[in-house]
């Protein structure tokens, strides 16, 4: 099933191209243009707006919480009637140290409150939030893809291997264009290769 865009693609292949290309385009300026340095870390509001500015010359939901309940495998993602008290609860959940910010990443993805384009959005969020609070953000080459996606299968369950995974890739080159186009390239490396298909329930 291909997901209803603004480019009217009909074929998954074609939009998926489509949608890196552009959505690669957007991250970009992100970075150059310095558009969420103002952003509050660490909010829904400042994930929202990084999921907006990426994807919204191709879905109309894009900066929207999705609608609809999902699962991988399964898991299933928090359901739509709990999804906005989930969110309310990791806003205020504490993001002092790198523990703590580790644990508010993986309930966000636990809640995944996009239809699309959630593992893109967090991992800008994720290192926003660490650059506000630690000086210091993930340098995405240095995760191992196969370590990461495992980690991140059992992280609802226990999130150490995702605290120490992620400690090994920290780096303080916070300005770094290279770095970050880096990591913009591994995101779609992470999401090209999927352990399970998303699947939409309320279908």
């Amino acid at each position: 099933m291909v997901l209803e865009n603004r480019l009217e693609i009909t074929d998954s292949l074609e939009l998926a191209r489509q949608e890196e290309k552009i959505s690669k385009i957007r991250a970009k300026r992100l970075f150059e243009e310095n558009l969420i340095a103002d952003k509050p870390a660490g909010t829904v509001a400042t994930l929202l707006f990084i999921h907006h500015f990426l994807f919204e010359e191709i879905y109309e939901f894009a900066g929207h919480v999705r609608t609809v309940n999902l699962a991988k495998g399964n898991f299933r993602f928090a359901p739509v009637m709990y999804l906005q008290t989930s969110l309310d609860h990791i806003e205020k959940m504490s993001q002092s140290t790198f523990e703590e910010i580790v644990e508010k990443y993986v309930e966000m993805n636990i809640a995944h409150p996009f239809r699309e384009g959630n593992g893109r959005s967090m991992r800008i969020w994720l290192d926003h939030l660490l650059k506000v609070e630690l000086g210091q953000v993930i340098d995405w080459s240095k995760v191992d893809k196969e370590d990461y996606l495992l980690a991140m299968e059992r992280s609802p369950i226990r999130d150490t291997e995702m605290k120490h995974v992620l400690k090994q890739a920290l780096t303080d080159d916070i300005t770094s264009r290279e770095l970050y186009m880096k990591g913009i390239d591994h995101s779609y490396y992470y999401e090209g290769y999927s352990l399970y298909q998303t699947v939409n329930l309320s279908s």
